[in-house]
C-alpha cells in the first residue's frame, strides 16, 4: 500500500474550507487514490477555526525567526468518510482566517504579506510532522499551488529537513497568476526574517522580474520531481509568454515551464469531475433557494451594508416566481479579473447580452463574491436591469439549483487552467458558452457539447462572444432538435477522476 500526503491551502472534503477549484481537486483525488487501495493523508491550515472539535494528534516544535515555534496537529472529520483517507488541520495562532472565503488575505498594499507568513509557518510545521513520522512513511508528497511549495525550499536548503529528499514530491499548478512573491530580506514577511540561518541560492529562488524577491510558484516548478498543469491545453499555453488581454500564458514563468518540459517533468492532465454521491437539489427550487440565501445573508454582520441590495434582489426574484422566465443563463464564479475581465472592460457587451435575453423573456443569474470593484460593477448592473439577478454570496443549495435549472452556462474566463464549473454544468445536461482557452478548449466543443468564442484581438473576442451568444439563443428558440442533441451530448460527456488519476500514477507518481 502506497502512502500519500496532500498539502494544500484548501480542502473541500472539510466544511468551510474552499475558495476555488483547488478545494475540489484536493477533495476528489484522494478518493480516487483510496479506490486504488492506497492510503492518503490530507493536511491544510486550521485558519484558527477548523481545528475546533478535532482530535489532537501531536505537538510540533520547530525553528523560525531564530526562535522555537509550536503548532498543533489535529485530525478532523470530513463531510463524508472514505476508507484510508485521513484529514488533518494544523493550528498556530498566527495562521489566521483571511477575508477571502475565511482562508486567504487580500493585502492590496503589499500582496502576499500575510499569506506568506501563514504558509511559512504551515509548511515548516508540515515538514516537521513528516520528519516526526506523524503520517507514517510517506512515499509521495503532492503539493498544490504556491502555498505549499515552501516544502521544496525546505527540502533543498534546510539542514533539518534533508529527509524530504528521500520522498517523491509532485507539484500541481492550479492558478499560475497568483505566485506568492516576497522579498528575500528587509521585511517582516521575508525569507531571511523567517529563515535567518538557512543558506540559500538566490539565483535559483529569485523572480526574474523582481530579483530581490523569491517567487514561490517558481520554487514549485523548479524543484519538484514532477510538475502538473490541470489540463493539456493549459500546459501548451503556459509555455508561451503572456500578451494580455489577448493571450494569458506563462505569466513570467514560461522559461521555467519550458525547462521543466525539456527535463521531462511537466505534464498536462485534465482534472476530473465527480459523477457519484452528488448532492442533488429538487428541480423547481431555484428561486426559493435564492430567497432563502438572501434572508440568511441579511442576518450576517458583513452583509448588513448590502441590505438594500439584498432586498432589491429579493423583490426581483418574487416577480420570477409569479411569472417564470423562458430562458436562464447562469454563471457561478469568484468575481475576479480571470473570470470576468471582459465584462469589467466592456460592460456594454454584458448589457447587450441582457437586452438580447429580454427579447426572449430570459434572465441572467450570477452568483459569486470577490474583488470589491467587480462586486460593485455587478451590483450596479443589477439595479439597472430587471433581468439580471446578482446573488452576492455563497450558497451550495443555490449553486446546485443554478447548475440544474439553467438553460445555458456562461464562462467567459480570460484564461482557465482547467475549470470545474463547465463540467458540473455539463453533468446536468446544461450546454456552456465558453472562451476558447486552456481547459475550456479540452472540455467544450462548439455546436457539439456547447458553444465557444475566440479572436485574435480583444475587440474580435467581444464581437465573437456576442455572436456565439446569438447562435446559442437562435438554436434554443428555433432549432429544438439541435438544442436537445447538444444537451444530450453535454450530459453524456465524462471527465472522470479515474482516468485522470490513472495518469497521475503513471506520469506524476511513477507508481504503475
Amino acid at each position: 500500500m502506497n502512502n500519500f500526503l496532500f498539502v494544500a491551502a484548501e480542502n473541500d472534503a472539510l466544511a468551510n474550507c474552499k475558495a476555488g477549484g483547488m478545494g475540489d481537486v484536493v477533495r476528489d483525488v484522494p478518493r480516487q487514490i483510496s479506490e486504488h487501495g492506497d492510503k492518503v493523508h490530507v493536511i491544510v491550515p486550521a485558519y484558527s477555526r477548523l481545528h475546533h472539535g478535532g482530535i489532537p494528534k501531536t505537538t510540533l516544535n520547530f525553528m523560525l525567526r531564530g526562535m522555537v515555534y509550536t503548532a498543533e496537529l489535529y485530525e478532523v472529520k470530513p463531510k463524508k468518510e472514505f476508507p484510508n483517507i485521513f484529514h488533518y488541520v494544523l493550528h498556530h495562532p498566527e495562521i489566521e482566517p483571511g477575508d477571502i472565503a475565511h482562508i486567504y488575505h487580500n493585502d492590496p498594499e503589499e500582496p502576499f504579506y500575510t499569506d506568506a507568513i501563514k504558509y511559512f509557518i504551515f509548511c515548516t510545521a508540515v515538514a516537521e510532522a513528516i520528519k516526526a513520522g506523524a503520517f507514517g512513511d510517506v512515499d509521495v508528497v503532492h503539493l498544490h499551488d504556491w502555498h505549499s511549495s515552501l516544502l521544496l525550499f525546505l527540502r533543498e536548503y534546510h539542514p533539518e529537513y534533508t529527509n524530504l529528499k528521500d520522498i517523491r514530491v509532485v507539484y500541481s499548478i492550479h492558478n499560475l497568476a497568483i505566485q506568492g512573491i516576497r522579498p528575500f530580506s528587509g521585511n517582516y514577511s521575508s525569507v531571511k526574517n523567517w529563515f535567518p540561518d538557512v543558506d540559500i541560492n538566490y539565483q535559483r529562488l529569485m523572480d526574474y522580474r523582481y530579483q530581490d524577491c523569491i517567487n514561490l510558484m517558481a520554487v514549485g516548478i523548479r524543484f519538484a520531481d514532477a510538475v502538473h498543469t490541470v489540463s493539456p491545453s493549459y500546459m501548451e499555453d503556459v509555455m508561451k509568454p503572456s500578451s494580455p488581454p489577448e493571450f494569458i500564458g506563462g505569466e513570467g514563468l514560461e522559461n521555467d515551464l519550458v525547462q521543466a518540459h525539456e527535463e521531462g517533468r511537466l505534464f498536462g492532465i485534465l482534472n476530473g469531475c465527480n459523477y457519484k454521491n452528488i448532492n442533488k437539489e429538487k428541480k423547481g427550487n431555484i428561486y426559493r433557494n435564492t430567497v432563502k440565501a438572501l434572508f440568511q445573508w441579511l442576518q450576517e454582520e458583513s452583509k448588513k451594508y448590502k441590505a438594500d441590495f439584498l432586498a432589491h434582489t429579493g423583490e426581483k426574484i418574487m416577480a420570477f416566481v409569479e411569472e417564470r422566465p423562458k430562458f436562464i443563463v447562469s454563471s457561478v464564479a469568484r468575481l475576479t479579473e480571470q473570470k470576468f475581465y471582459f465584462f469589467m472592460r466592456s460592460p456594454e457587451a454584458f448589457v447587450e447580452i441582457l437586452k438580447r435575453l429580454e427579447k426572449v423573456n430570459g434572465i441572467f443569474m450570477l452568483l459569486g463574491t470577490g474583488a470589491p470593484e467587480y462586486e460593485e460593477l455587478f451590483r450596479d448592473l443589477s439595479y439597472k436591469h430587471k433581468n439580471f439577478v446578482f446573488t452576492n454570496g455563497q450558497s451550495e443549495k443555490l449553486i446546485d439549483s443554478l447548475y440544474l435549472e439553467s438553460d445555458l452556462y456562461f464562462m467567459p474566463s480570460l484564461f482557465e487552467p482547467c475549470g470545474i464549473s463547465q463540467m458540473l454544468a455539463m453533468r446536468n445536461g446544461n450546454p456552456c458558452l465558453v472562451h476558447h482557452t486552456g481547459g475550456l478548449k479540452d472540455t467544450v466543443e462548439h455546436m457539439v457539447t456547447g458553444f465557444s468564442f475566440d479572436g485574435d484581438t480583444y475587440d474580435e473576442k467581444i464581437k465573437n462572444m456576442l455572436e456565439s451568444f446569438d447562435v446559442a439563443l437562435d438554436v434554443f428558440e428555433n432549432d429544438k432538435p439541435t438544442w436537445k442533441k447538444i444537451q444530450a451530448a453535454a450530459r453524456r460527456k465524462r471527465f472522470t477522476w479515474k482516468k485522470s488519476v490513472d495518469e497521475y500514477y503513471t506520469l506524476l507518481y511513477k507508481l504503475s
